[in-house]
């Protein structure tokens, strides 16, 4: 399912074969997460290069509820996304629903117990749901169900989630076999399975965790809970020594990450596959990833072609920059918004007219830097690739 191609010191690219085609890693996938990527059409993540996506067992559960899509052919037809798909199992979103508020419910060793935010009912998802929902959905890749605790609770609370995390992974696996023989799905068509690594920020949790999981055996491994720590410092050495206890020939994937830097980082400590709401949301907020240009001078025009120009390399640390396009500074900058990015929005439009959209609160203002973020998020993938091939 996974083959490694090349390496440049830890990073590393390679390709997954799926059946519903072939990914390169690194890669980045966005959000889907009710099933739609807020503002964007299909045609719009085409535009941008989007390929794989992540959907959330959780919210498709809940609303418009797995019946309805099983009934539409599952959730490729029901996208009309016929592309990888990665459904999230939910566990970060039941979990954070419980640790915010206790009274939205509890967590057991059979399963968890939560009332849906929608309209107060009650519900119960098991490991064995969890896993029986995604086979539902039809999904390329699934993530089996873990206990997701903040970084902030005591190691003593953290353990107590490893091994709940251990447990609902080898009840994941059984269950994930026996739908395997009920649906009669053939080794070749057969969606991956991802365990997930917790311990926050202890690296002998991480460990004790990674161990166990290698165990029961699955096709990836995912960096789980955040990648930071209490006081938002990145934790390298944790990220860095989680991932060698990864066998070689198994994804790695890390949940929510990230901002552009924060890929960079875990590529180059051996990560293989990242996904997160960052650059729809934070362009639906008028904030832009803009790529550095090389060259001292560069007389931006309204039309430019990127190939034409040399931009920073992604494995610098300062690649990069964000701007507001809210700001007043930019009520009369006719330039494109990115001189590097061929996008939609960089190919037709300056950056005081995408002011004065999101002035006017137009939607189109949203869509268009939307679309721009993740054209900037999918050129960063396959620069990176390019780099480690080519290295």
């Amino acid at each position: 399912m996974f083959s490694l191609i090349a390496r440049k010191n830890t990073a590393r690219s390679g390709q997954i074969k799926t059946r519903n085609g072939v990914i390169n890693t690194p890669f980045f996938m966005p959000d889907a997460t009710r099933g739609f990527v807020k503002s964007l059409d299909r045609d719009d993540l085409l535009e941008a290069g989007v390929e794989p996506m992540v959907v959330n067992t959780y919210h498709l559960y809940l609303q418009p509820g797995t019946e309805l899509i099983k009934n539409a052919g599952g959730i490729h037809q029901f996208m009309n996304w016929h592309a990888p798909l990665l459904s999230d199992s939910g566990g970060y979103q039941v979990f954070s629903l419980i640790h915010k508020n206790p009274k939205m419910g509890k967590i057991t060793d059979e399963a968890v117990i939560f009332k849906s935010p929608l309209d107060g009912s009650t519900h119960i998802i098991s490991p064995e749901k969890s896993i029986q929902i995604q086979f539902d959905l039809g999904v390329d890749m699934m993530v089996v169900l873990d206990d997701v605790p903040p970084n902030s609770y005591t190691k003593e609370k953290i353990k107590d989630a490893v091994e709940r995390t251990v447990r609902w992974a080898a009840r994941c696996k059984i269950e994930y076999k026996k739908q395997l023989k009920k649906r009669k799905i053939s080794k070749a068509d057969r969606p991956l399975i991802f365990g997930v690594i917790q311990g926050g920020g202890h690296a002998d949790l991480r460990k004790y965790c990674a161990e166990k999981l290698v165990e029961i055996g699955f096709d990836g491994y995912g960096f789980g809970a955040r990648h930071v720590d209490t006081d938002g410092n990145f934790m390298e050495d944790v990220v860095r020594e989680t991932a060698k206890l990864i066998p070689e020939n198994s994804l790695r994937f890390a949940l929510g990450v990230g901002t552009p830097a924060d890929i960079v980082k875990f590529t180059n400590c051996g990560w293989d596959m990242f996904d997160c709401v960052i650059p729809t949301r934070e362009g639906r907020h008028g904030r832009l990833f803009i790529r550095k240009i090389a060259e001292t001078q560069f007389i931006a025009s309204k039309k430019t072609n990127k190939d034409a120009i040399k931009r920073v390399s992604t494995m610098d640390d300062d690649f990069y920059e964000t701007i507001n396009i809210n700001n007043e500074k930019f009520r009369e900058d006719f330039g494109p918004v990115d001189a590097a990015c061929d996008c939609q929005l960089c190919k037709n439009y300056s950056r005081s007219y995408l002011r004065h959209l999101f002035a006017m609160k137009d939607p189109i203002a949203m869509r268009l830097s939307a679309i721009h973020n993740l054209k900037f998020y999918m050129d960063l993938m396959e620069d990176l690739r390019a780099e480690i091939i080519n290295k």
